[in-house]
């Protein structure tokens, strides 16, 4: 029996993550950057299984990243004072009822992540995939030193719709919609 090697930097959150901004079908260009596939995950506070299996990889990342980080410094600038992409919703967010009481983790990717739905079949009709679904994702983190930005950056791997939520952003779903209209006034 092979055994399975753990890959410090790499994390599956629970299944109460919820998802907003999801540019998960099509990639999305940011300030005029290469196109990337991307979502900002919302991990309640409370899941705190995620939350320190998040921070034991954040951690793994940078000791990965030491010498990335360090650049042509004289020293590695401690976790502390460089990007960390697990961002705390109440100070970031504040007014905002989706971050409330979480964390968030901005994660993107230039390839298209997978989507299973909770019996891991592929998710192809793209409206069961929305801003405000719950789900699993798997992430990893990096070490990055670009231009001057020295951080812990986060990447996306694919994605596991568990269940679905109310839409961010306002818009709400047909089915939902329509869902309790009587046709009685119809012809009225």
């Amino acid at each position: 029996m092979q055994k399975k090697v753990m890959n410090p930097t790499k994390v599956i959150t629970g299944p109460k993550t919820r998802w907003s901004y999801a540019n998960v079908w099509d990639p999305k260009s940011i300030n005029g950057g290469k196109p990337k596939y991307s979502v900002s995950l919302i991990i309640p506070k409370s899941d705190k299984a995620t939350v320190s299996r998040v921070k034991e990889a954040i951690q793994a990342a940078y000791e990965e990243g030491e010498s990335k980080l360090k650049g042509n410094g004289k020293v590695v600038p401690a976790l502390s004072v460089i990007k960390n992409p697990l961002r705390d919703g109440d100070l970031e967010r504040p007014g905002d009822a989706a971050y409330a009481d979480s964390y968030f983790i901005n994660a993107n990717s230039a390839t298209a992540p997978d989507i299973v739905d909770a019996d891991c079949q592929h998710i192809i009709d793209r409206s069961e995939v929305y801003s405000g679904v719950y789900g699993r994702a798997s992430i990893n983190f990096y070490a990055f030193n670009s231009n001057g930005n020295k951080g812990i950056a986060c990447g996306l791997n694919n994605l596991q719709k568990i269940s679905d939520g109310e839409p961010l952003g306002g818009k709400s779903r047909a089915e939902d919609d329509f869902a309790t209209v009587s046709d009685d006034d119809f012809l009225s």
